[in-house]
């Protein structure tokens, strides 16, 4: 009899490929309901020298249905791509562009300019220009020399010491 290790992770692996067999064909054939699905649009998000480089992929969006929001140090690009279903006759019909609304949030570094944000939506990709913030620089402390001493402490009902002149 030949022992063989039991690995959890093999049977999952198995026991899934197994299931998309059997369901595969059920779900491959896309409905008219999941063309009514979720859909986020693709963003690329560049630093480079003095600014954020935003890009979504937004086909199909017209400029009025998109809004680009900066709260604290949150933006949000928020729309909706509608369907244009057109109803021509009994002849066949397959979609599968997703329609729908859409929100994607990042958080920007604290100390943006909200007002110097610009966006332009070109050939169906949104360009959002986010100027870096300045870079804040550790503020040094100076530091004094010398011998001063701390005064001693007084009891209640005495007068406090005078205090010695400094020296120059």
């Amino acid at each position: 009899m030949t022992l063989v290790r039991w690995e959890p992770t093999r049977e999952l692996g198995t026991l899934q490929r197994e299931m998309d067999r059997l369901f595969g064909s059920v779900f491959s054939v896309p409905t008219a309901a999941a063309s009514r699905r979720r859909w986020n649009p693709v963003m690329d998000l560049v630093a480079s020298g003095d600014e954020y480089l935003l890009r979504a992929d937004l086909p199909g969006v017209a400029v009025e249905d998109v809004k680009v929001e900066l709260d604290e140090n949150v933006l949000t690009v928020s729309g909706e791509r509608v369907s244009s279903e057109e109803h021509g006759g009994d002849g066949y019909r397959r979609i599968e562009r997703a329609t729908g609304s859409f929100a994607r949030s990042l958080t920007l570094p604290s100390g943006i300019d909200a007002t110097a944000i610009t966006a332009r939506l070109r050939d169906g990709v949104l360009e959002v220009h986010i100027p870096r913030p300045e870079q804040r620089k550790p503020l040094r402390v100076a530091i004094e020399t010398g011998s001063e001493h701390a005064p001693e402490p007084v009891e209640a009902g005495e007068a406090a010491p005078a205090a010695a002149p400094a020296a120059a």
